[in-house]
C-alpha cells in the first residue's frame, strides 16, 4: 500500500518536472503493466477525471513506437504530452530528421513532415487518453496468441466541453 502511494507521488512528481504538468492522482487502473519486451505503462485517472497513461522504457522509444503501444493497448490517445517547455518538439524534431533525408527542400509544410515527426524520441512518455475502447485495458502477452491481454476492464469516454 505505502509502495503505491509512493508510486502515485513520484507519478505526479515525473508529469510536473518532465512535462510541466500539474496533475493529481484520483486513482491508478493499473500500474506498470508490460507494453513490449521493454517498456511498461501506468494507466491512471486525475481528480478532474481526465485519463492517462505513462509509458517508460529501459531502451529508446520514438513516438510513433508509443502511438502503436497506446492503440495496442485498446486507447484512444487525445494528446502527446512534448517534454516541459519543448511546445513545437515533435515538429522541431520532424523538420530536423526531414533535413536530413531531403537537404535541398528548406520549408517542408506540415505534411511533409508528418512521418518524420514520429521519429522523435519519446522515453518517457505521457498520454491524454480520449477513449478506452470496447471498454479493455490490454497488456502485452507473450503466452497470448494475439500477443496482448486484457489487463483491466474499464471504461471510459472523454466529452469535449466548451
Amino acid at each position: 500500500m505505502n509502495d503505491e502511494i509512493y508510486d502515485d507521488l513520484a507519478l505526479e512528481q515525473i508529469a510536473k518536472a518532465k512535462f510541466g504538468m500539474k496533475v493529481e492522482i484520483d486513482k491508478v487502473i493499473v500500474r506498470q503493466i508490460p507494453v513490449s519486451h521493454v517498456a511498461e505503462a501506468t494507466v491512471f485517472m486525475t481528480t478532474k477525471k481526465q485519463l492517462f497513461v505513462y509509458v517508460t522504457a529501459h531502451s529508446k522509444l520514438v513516438l510513433g513506437d508509443v502511438k502503436k503501444i497506446v492503440t495496442r493497448m485498446g486507447l484512444k490517445a487525445e494528446l502527446f504530452l512534448p517534454p516541459k517547455g519543448e511546445i513545437d518538439y515533435f515538429d522541431e524534431i520532424g523538420r530536423a530528421k526531414y533535413r536530413e533525408v531531403f537537404p535541398a527542400r528548406t520549408k517542408p509544410s506540415a505534411d511533409d513532415i508528418i512521418f518524420y515527426r514520429t521519429l522523435a524520441p519519446y522515453n518517457p512518455a505521457l498520454v491524454q487518453i480520449h477513449e478506452v475502447k470496447d471498454g479493455e485495458i490490454k497488456k502485452f502477452d507473450t503466452d497470448s496468441s494475439s500477443g496482448w491481454r486484457t489487463a483491466a476492464k474499464f471504461a471510459y469516454r472523454r466529452i469535449k466541453t466548451s
